[in-house]
């Protein structure tokens, strides 16, 4: 191959954050991906279609016979790639962490089991991937209007985070970004306002995690907040409230105060903007790519390309994303 590109990107678009992402990928290595239960045509097609472009080398996990009938149905060739043969989703689950754990894959992708049945083996205390950071969900936008990368967290697991979540959270998210190739991202923490008021909790929240990380206990990036979403991304919003800030109106990573506004915020961006909105699970022993049915193929094959940079990046030493199991 001459090199990955990203197809169906809208003409309308004037900056594209995933072509940069493709561009730090083509000089690497695909990393084995053990795909759980791809049992439906988007799903099997989204685990060939990444290993085609060189992005992962898959393993298939789930009923070896529905796997070849799906493949034969939807005109995939799927001979050269391994088929790890387990009964149902339940099943798929385990055997897939199962390969990780014994180093036998390096990236967890879903397939088309519920997410829940997924993170319930990756979460299991005595044979799944946890660490000793909280595990958390994180969108990398590609945004037509903004001209870089932006991380959303979280938006898909943790419905209302405590204080130390946001911690883990944050940390995790800034893991990303480095990967990313942003050596000290920005993160902004976001509220309704930018002053801290006992009647927003999350206002106080913001506070406290910029003062965590003054004294160490967030690393690698930049925070500022509570930041409103117009100061947080717009310089000229943040100027015209007189906000100074090394962070405000040019964030690389959102930090949202709950599940519901991250999740509204990303799906509005989509819908709205016209953006695209790759999904990873963060904070476990390897990445793990969160895709859906209804993702594009420019989506599923980001997803698998922020794994890609993630997973050699854990290799290399050059992320905190790995901890010992706690």
């Amino acid at each position: 191959m001459t090199g990955i590109t990203f197809p169906n990107a809208t003409t309308e678009r004037c900056h594209d954050a995933y072509e940069a992402l493709l561009r730090r990928c083509n000089a690497l290595p695909p990393v084995v991906a053990a795909v759980a239960y791809p049992c439906e045509q988007t799903a099997l097609t989204g685990a060939v279609e990444a290993a085609e472009a060189r992005l992962i080398s898959p393993i298939l996990v789930g009923p070896a016979q529905l796997i070849r009938q799906v493949a034969k149905l939807a005109k995939l060739n799927i001979d050269s790639y391994p088929i790890e043969d387990v009964p149902d989703p339940k099943a798929a689950a385990a055997k897939a962490v199962e390969l990780i754990r014994a180093a036998q894959a390096a990236v967890l992708m879903k397939g088309s089991l519920h997410t829940d049945e997924l993170l319930s083996a990756v979460v299991s205390s005595a044979s799944g991937l946890r660490t000793a950071r909280r595990i958390s969900h994180a969108f990398v936008m590609s945004i037509p209007t903004y001209p870089k990368p932006l991380i959303i967290t979280d938006a898909a697991i943790n419905i209302a985070p405590t204080l130390e979540e946001n911690r883990d959270i944050c940390q995790n998210a800034i893991d990303l970004a480095q990967c990313l190739g942003r050596a000290q991202p920005k993160v902004a923490i976001l509220s309704a306002v930018e002053t801290v008021t006992t009647k927003i909790p999350s206002t106080i929240d913001a506070a406290a995690l910029c003062k965590m990380a003054d004294r160490g206990q967030i690393t690698g990036a930049l925070l500022d907040g509570p930041l409103a979403m117009d100061n947080a991304i717009s310089p000229e919003a943040a100027k015209t409230k007189g906000i100074s800030s090394l962070v405000a109106g040019d964030a690389d990573i959102l930090v949202a105060p709950d599940l519901e506004a991250g999740n509204i915020l990303a799906k509005l961006l989509t819908f709205l903007a016209n953006a695209d909105a790759a999904g990873i699970v963060l904070g476990a022993r390897v990445p793990i790519i969160l895709t859906s049915r209804a993702d594009s193929v420019r989506v599923r094959m980001a997803s698998c390309a922020v794994a890609m940079l993630m997973s050699h990046a854990q290799s290399a030493g050059q992320t905190g994303a790995t901890h010992e199991l706690s």
